[in-house]
């Protein structure tokens, strides 16, 4: 039985350090950085290597493959990607066209991923930033209209599904109006509760029949002045799971960020007690992976069913032709007058 974390590694093979901690702890999924990525061939050894530690083939591997700015594979073994704000140029221009876009951008992606063995990306955003707000999120968000941002996350929902990966919404219930970096700092947000509702969720009610979803180091004082959405069940039980509605596996953002306060240990404990299914764990330290599997149950109830469901939601990749989706999505790309990625 697997442990409720998702852990980092630390290279591009796995350690012998490593291979002890996966047998022992049993973590549920991995996740991959630069620091894990060389060629393909690496990597396809790497996420083999993972799999052969598990014992099995059904273990998830996640990577944050968005286009634009976050893009852990990258030329010149991989190519680029435009950047979630391409998408809501080109919905402006004509909606169909922003939409095939984002499908397209998305089934060549997936065809990258799956071919050396990550089955889950962290996408898509329904994120809804503001004037004002911290450009960690920035040209990542499809646009700033809820309707709009809904209709393209599902179309990159329906590009990474038909390539054989499974999708995370994020950052739910969102961080487009956060006015920090939450890499870096707290964000809190005291915008009222009218208009979270009407603005910031709106997006995220419509998606929730994915399979998984991230939440947001965020504090939304309305409801929880005291506690970021991740560590709070208000939040949880409150908004993500009641006003919003989603049901699915819900994993935390990286328990490592600075926006949550205490030691590895407590902060773990701490997003488990409030609700969440899943801890990510993305740095790959020992001592903080070891930190979060002493902290961490093994999966069970309602978050091993959450789990269970995701993965078995999981298609075969459809037949594709990537040259001509790739000459496509150029086309459709240079509308804007700007280069693809």
């Amino acid at each position: 039985m697997s442990k409720a974390f998702i852990t980092g590694l630390s290279g591009t093979r796995l350690s012998g350090a490593e291979r002890d901690f996966i047998r022992a702890e049993r973590p549920w999924g991995f996740i991959l950085f630069r620091r894990n990525i060389d060629t393909p061939a690496q990597v396809s050894e790497l996420t083999a290597e993972i799999r052969d530690a598990m014992g099995g083939q059904n273990v998830p591997i996640l990577v944050d493959q968005e286009g634009g700015r976050v893009q852990r594979f990258r030329p010149p073994n991989w190519p680029l990607y435009p950047a979630g704000a391409a998408f809501g140029q080109l919905y402006d221009i004509d909606p169909a066209l922003g939409l095939k876009a984002a499908r397209l951008s998305a089934r060549l992606i997936a065809d990258d991923l799956v071919k050396v063995g990550v089955t889950v990306d962290c996408l898509p955003l329904a994120d809804v930033p503001v004037r004002g707000a911290d450009d960690v999120i920035g040209d990542r968000a499809y646009g700033n209209e809820p309707t709009k941002v809904a209709a393209i996350a599902r179309a990159v929902t329906e590009g990474l599904e038909q390539g054989g990966i499974l999708p995370i919404l994020k950052h739910i219930p969102g961080h487009g109006r956060a006015t920090a970096d939450s890499h870096l700092a707290l964000p809190v947000v005291d915008a009222s509760e009218n208009e979270l509702e009407a603005i910031d969720f709106a997006a995220f009610k419509s998606l929730v029949e994915l399979p998984m979803a991230m939440t947001a180091h965020v504090v939304f004082s309305a409801y929880d002045p005291a506690h970021p959405a991740t560590t709070s069940a208000t939040m949880i039980e409150r908004v993500i799971r009641g006003l919003i509605g989603f049901q699915g596996l819900l994993m935390s953002d990286d328990v490592g960020m600075n926006a949550l306060a205490g030691s590895i240990a407590e902060r773990t404990k701490a997003l488990l007690a409030a609700g969440c299914d899943m801890v990510l764990a993305c740095s790959g330290e020992p001592e903080e992976m070891h930190q979060v599997a002493r902290e961490t149950p093994e999966l069970s109830g309602k978050a091993l069913k959450r789990a269970e469901a995701a993965l078995a939601s999981r298609q075969a990749p459809t037949p594709f032709d990537r040259e001509a989706a790739r000459v496509e999505l150029d086309g459709l790309i240079g509308r804007l007058g700007a280069p693809s990625a």
